[in-house]
C-alpha cells in the first residue's frame, strides 16, 4: 500500500510542468444577492459628428446610465475598443482618436457597453458619426423621406430638483429614432418606441443638472440617416400648459381604437434586429490536468509490477494530464453571443461555438433557436 502511494505521488509530481501552464484566474469576489438585481441602463447615447473620416479625427464619445460601472464603446472597422471613464455618476466620457490604420466608414456601426455588476447593457448609436449635409431643400428632404416629428409634449413637474421626474411623449414616423435634449443637462436621452409612432419616457433630474422653468427642450427624430428636430413649447413646470399633453394623448387613443376597429395590424412574429455580438471567454482550471493525471496514474499502477508498474504509472499520470489539458483548452475557446430584439422589444441571446458573422444592426429571422439573415 505504501509502495502504491509512492509510485502515485511520483506520477503527479512528473505532470507537475504541465499543471503550471494551466494556473487558474483569480477567484472573483461573490456579488451581493441584491445587487445582481441592479441590472444596468443606459439612458442616452452620444457623440460628435465629424464633418469626414480622416486621420487624426477625434470622437467624443457621452453614455448616460447607472453609476458605477465600466462603460466601453466599439466602433466598426476600429483597431480597438474604447474605454471611457465615469466623469461624475452615471456619465461616461471618452475620446476616440482616427488612426491610419483603422477603416472607419461613415455607416459603420457603433455599440456601447455597460458592464454592473457581471451583467452588461449594450445600445447601439443611432447617430451617425459624419454630419449630415444641410443643403438640401424643404421639399427634397420631404420627397426624400425625412421622419417629421407631429407633436412633442411633456408632463411637467411641480419641482424642477434633484429625483424629480419629467415625462415627455413624441409623436411621429414610426421605427425611427428619438433624442431628447434639455438645456441645463449634459448629454441627450432616448425615448422608447411604446407604440408605432409614438414614443415615451421619463427623465429623472440629476444632482448636476441646472434646468430652468422655461429651458429650451428639442427632440430629433432620426431614420435612414435622415433627421428633424421639433423644438417644446410647453413650460416644464407642472400647472401649465403641459397638462394638456393628456388630453392630446386620450385624443390619439381615441382615433387609434377607432382605426383598429377597421383593420387588424399584423406584426412578424420571430423578426428581429441584432443588437449586439459579444464574446464570452471560457473559464479555465487546473481540474481537467489534476484529473487527467491522477486517473491515468491510477490505470498505469495496474499495469506490470515493479520498477515497470512505476514507469506505467507515470507514463499513464503525463498522458492524462495532457489529455486534460487538451479539454481545458477547449473549455478556454471564446463563445460568441448574439443578442436580437424583437419588434415587440423583447430580447433574446443566442450563443454559437463560432464567430457567426453577424453585424449590429441586421435583421434576422429566428427559427428553433437559429439566425437566418432576412
Amino acid at each position: 500500500m505504501a509502495t502504491t502511494r509512492q509510485t502515485l505521488a511520483a506520477a503527479v509530481v512528473a505532470a507537475l510542468p504541465l499543471f503550471a501552464a494551466t494556473v487558474p484566474a483569480p477567484v472573483q469576489a461573490q456579488e451581493h444577492p441584491r445587487a445582481r438585481q441592479m441590472e444596468p441602463r443606459i439612458e442616452g447615447f452620444n457623440v460628435n459628428e465629424l464633418r469626414r473620416i480622416e486621420p487624426g479625427a477625434e470622437l467624443n464619445f457621452e453614455v448616460f446610465g447607472t453609476p458605477g460601472g465600466n462603460a466601453s464603446v466599439r466602433i466598426d472597422g476600429a483597431t480597438r475598443n474604447l474605454h471611457l471613464n465615469e466623469t461624475r455618476p452615471g456619465t461616461y466620457s471618452g475620446t476616440y482618436t482616427i488612426g491610419r490604420h483603422d477603416r472607419i466608414r461613415p455607416d459603420s456601426a457603433v455599440t456601447a457597453n455597460l458592464r454592473v455588476n457581471g451583467m452588461v447593457k449594450t445600445q447601439a448609436l443611432a447617430a451617425t458619426i459624419v454630419r449630415v449635409p444641410e443643403r438640401v431643400s424643404p421639399a427634397d428632404r420631404a420627397m426624400a423621406g425625412t421622419p417629421r416629428v407631429q407633436s412633442f409634449d411633456v408632463r411637467g413637474s411641480d419641482d424642477l430638483g434633484p429625483g424629480h421626474e419629467l415625462r415627455f411623449t413624441v409623436a411621429g414616423t414610426p421605427g425611427a429614432r428619438v433624442e431628447v435634449q434639455i438645456a441645463g443637462t449634459s448629454g441627450i436621452f432616448t425615448l422608447p418606441e411604446v407604440r408605432p409612432g409614438e414614443y415615451d419616457g421619463v427623465y429623472t433630474i440629476r444632482r448636476g443638472d441646472n434646468i430652468a422653468p422655461d429651458a429650451s427642450v428639442t427632440a430629433t427624430i432620426k431614420s435612414n440617416g435622415r433627421y428633424s428636430t421639433a423644438t417644446l413649447g410647453q413650460p416644464l413646470l407642472a400647472g401649465g400648459r403641459g397638462d394638456r399633453m393628456d388630453e392630446r394623448r386620450d385624443a390619439r387613443r381615441d382615433d387609434r381604437r377607432a382605426d383598429d376597429s377597421q383593420r387588424v395590424a399584423r406584426y412578424c412574429t420571430n423578426c428581429a434586429t441584432v443588437e449586439s455580438v459579444n464574446v464570452i471567454q471560457g473559464d479555465a482550471g487546473a481540474a481537467g490536468t489534476l484529473g487527467g493525471a491522477a486517473v491515468g496514474g491510477l490505470l498505469g499502477n495496474q499495469v506490470g509490477s515493479g520498477s515497470g508498474r512505476t514507469a506505467a504509472t507515470v507514463a499513464g499520470a503525463v498522458g492524462g494530464a495532457i489529455a486534460g489539458r487538451a479539454i481545458e483548452r477547449n473549455a478556454r475557446a471564446p463563445r460568441y453571443e448574439v443578442v436580437v430584439r424583437y419588434e415587440n422589444g423583447t430580447t433574446q441571446a443566442i450563443r454559437y461555438d463560432n464567430d457567426p458573422g453577424f453585424r449590429v444592426g441586421e435583421q434576422v429571422k429566428v427559427a428553433d433557436g437559429v439566425l437566418t439573415r432576412d
